[in-house]
């Protein structure tokens, strides 16, 4: 199996750099598209492996929670997951064992060095994971979180991989999908923005993550826009 990389968590560590600018220029940006209808539980993930969803929703948990926010992030690849890496936490216990065990899953939250952000990690990785998340407990699980913080956020599995995304797609109230310059699809894209749309999971919008302007920049710019309205942007 290929090695899991660790999101890098730079809104936190480097809250200068033009990456945390652009994530708190997202966190404005899913303000504003939740003015009439509020997101309380928002799910991000990719058409395919390796386009910087984790990293993604990592940062916006800690730009989110700097911004005032109580915020929740809750690892939901219970293939690969890797939030527990990214803040440095204890992966022994947590959503796998609120479900199966029935465990309060407040009792397994983690807090992180971001004042008002908690984690809850994969636990065990189980043999069925599609069927974990799609049950009646996972929804219930949800809706109890939600009612404890302003945002619950959601790391899945790719959208195309496996049918875990599309699974929980159907239990919140936004999703956004991330893409990579340089390695995303436009064919892929689409399709993966078709496979929620079928879930009838409100689509906040694409974030386009991995342009360098030049040869000797490091940096990562996020352009996020939104397709509220149903028209038919262009995705690559």
């Amino acid at each position: 199996m290929a090695k899991i990389s660790k999101p890098m968590l730079v809104a936190g560590k480097h809250p200068k750099s033009p990456m945390a600018e652009a994530y708190r220029t997202l966190r404005t940006n899913l303000s504003f598209a939740a003015v009439d209808q509020p997101v309380r539980t928002l799910l991000v993930t990719s058409a395919g492996p390796g386009e910087g969803k984790s990293t993604t929703i990592s940062n916006l948990a800690v730009v989110l929670a700097q911004g005032g926010s109580q915020v929740l992030l809750v690892d939901c690849d219970l293939r690969r997951p890797s939030q527990h890496k990214a803040f440095e936490l204890d992966n022994s216990r947590g959503l796998t064992n609120a479900l199966v065990e029935e465990i309060n899953p407040e009792e397994l939250i983690q807090a992180t060095s971001v004042e008002g952000l908690g984690v809850l990690t994969t636990g065990p990785l189980p043999p069925n994971p599609a069927e974990l998340l799609g049950s009646e407990r996972m929804k219930g699980l949800l809706s109890g979180l939600a009612a404890g913080f302003d945002y619950v956020l959601l790391d899945t599995p790719p959208a195309l991989a496996v049918t875990d995304a599309a699974v929980l797609a159907q239990q919140v109230d936004g999703a956004l999908l991330v893409a990579r310059a340089g390695v995303t699809r436009t064919d892929m894209l689409l399709e993966a923005r078709e496979l929620l749309a079928r879930t009838g999971v409100r689509l906040l919008g694409a974030i386009l993550n991995g342009i360098q302007p030049n040869g000797n920049s490091y940096y990562y710019y996020y352009y996020y826009y939104s397709d509220s309205a149903g028209q038919d942007e262009t995705l690559d």
